[in-house]
C-alpha cells in the first residue's frame, strides 16, 4: 500500500467493551471504517433486558454495518460478510475471542490487535489488572500482528507508560486507551507506508493474566501490606475488593498502607479516618465499608453501628483454605 493510498485505507474493528470506544474514534477520524464487528447482546440488570456491547451501540449509532457472530470458527456466512466489506486491514481491541486462521487470512493486510500491556507480559484477558496487583510501576500498550494463538502474535509497536503509585484499574483504563487510540493510528499510518518491521515475541519470557474471577477479590490479610494494596488498586472495577468478618461479606474501600503491627487481620484501630487493620507485614487503612445489599459508608460509621472495636479480626482467607472447604 503507497503512502497515496492511506486516505483509502478501509479498516474493520473488532471491539466490544466501552475501553474500545476511544480507540474506535480515533480510527474513524483517519480510516475508512467499513464494518464492526462486536460480541453478541446480553441480558443485563435484574430484568435481563438483553443490551448491545458499547462498541455494537455506537456502530448503531453511526449506522456502521455490524456483525455479531455468536462464533468464528466454521461461519462461513460471517467469513463472507469480513470479506465483503473490502476491509483491508482489521483491527482488535478487546474484542474477548481468539480469531482462528480461516477469519485472520481474509484482510490482505491481516489483523492488528492493541493489546494493554509491554508483550510479551501479561498475555491474556486482564493485562490491567494483574500489572497492578503484580505491583508494576511501568505498564504500556503493544500493538501486534494478531495469529491464533493468545497475544503471540509478533510485535509491532510499544509505548510505555508510568503507573501512578495511586492508580486504580479504572485510571489505568482511561490512561492505556487514550494512549491505544494514539498508538493503532501510527500503526495505520506505517502499515500503509510499508514500514512496520515485525518483532518475534519471547515466549520463555512470557507471563500471563487470565481473566479475573470473583475470589481476586478477597483480601488476603496474610499477604505484606502494600500486596493488599495492590490488589485493592486492581480489582477496583471489578469484584472489587472483599473481605470476611464473623462470615459476613463486606466490601472495602479506599485502602492504603500504613505503619502498624498485629496478627493479620487484626483490627488495630478506629477513627474519623478509617480501620487500621494488620496484614502480613505493616498494615493498611481503610476509609469505607460496605455490608451486603446496602450503600458504602464511612468505615467508622459502619464501625460503630455494627459493634466492632480494636482487638477483633477479619477472618483470614487463603486459596488454600477455600479448596480445603
Amino acid at each position: 500500500m503507497a503512502v497515496r493510498d492511506l486516505q483509502d485505507m478501509k479498516v474493520a474493528f473488532f471491539g466490544s467493551p466501552a475501553f474500545a470506544l476511544p480507540v474506535l474514534e480515533a480510527i474513524r477520524a483517519q480510516f475508512e471504517v467499513v464494518l464492526v464487528v462486536a460480541q453478541p447482546d446480553k441480558p443485563v440488570g435484574r430484568g435481563l433486558k438483553l443490551t448491545p456491547p458499547p462498541i455494537a451501540a455506537r456502530a448503531a449509532e453511526l449506522g456502521v454495518p455490524l456483525a455479531q457472530p455468536t462464533k468464528l470458527r466454521r461461519n462461513a456466512g460471517f467469513e463472507t460478510v469480513l470479506g465483503d466489506s473490502g476491509a483491508d486491514v482489521a483491527v482488535t481491541c478487546a474484542y474477548g475471542k481468539i480469531l482462528p486462521a480461516s477469519v485472520l487470512d481474509i484482510p490482505r493486510y491481516g489483523f492488528l490487535n492493541t493489546h494493554t500491556s509491554l508483550l510479551p507480559a501479561y498475555r491474556g484477558a486482564a493485562p490491567i489488572q494483574w500489572a497492578l496487583i503484580g505491583g508494576e510501576g511501568v505498564t504500556g500498550t503493544t500493538i501486534m500482528q494478531t495469529d491464533p494463538g493468545m497475544d503471540t502474535g509478533p510485535i509491532l509497536l510499544q509505548e510505555e507508560l508510568p503507573i501512578a503509585p495511586q492508580w486504580t484499574s479504572l485510571d489505568l483504563s482511561d490512561a492505556l486507551a487514550e494512549q491505544a487510540s494514539r498508538l493503532i493510528v501510527t500503526a495505520l499510518e506505517r502499515l500503509g507506508r510499508g514500514d512496520l518491521v515485525p518483532t518475534p515475541q519471547d515466549d520463555a519470557a512470557a507471563t500471563h493474566a487470565p481473566m479475573l474471577v470473583k475470589e481476586d477479590g478477597f483480601v488476603r490479610w496474610m499477604d505484606l501490606a502494600q500486596a493488599v494494596v495492590n490488589r485493592y488498586r486492581g480489582v477496583a472495577a471489578w469484584p472489587q475488593t472483599t473481605a470476611f468478618l464473623g462470615g459476613a461479606r463486606l466490601k472495602l474501600g479506599g485502602l492504603s498502607v500504613e505503619e502498624g503491627e498485629g496478627q493479620p487481620g487484626e483490627i488495630l484501630g478506629l477513627d474519623a479516618s478509617g480501620l487500621l487493620i494488620a496484614c502480613g507485614n505493616g498494615a493498611v487503612r481503610v476509609q469505607t465499608v460496605q455490608p451486603e445489599a446496602r450503600r458504602a459508608q464511612p468505615a467508622q460509621t459502619w464501625a460503630t453501628s455494627a459493634g466492632i472495636r480494636a482487638g477483633m479480626g477479619f477472618d483470614l482467607w487463603t486459596p488454600a483454605s477455600a479448596q480445603a472447604q
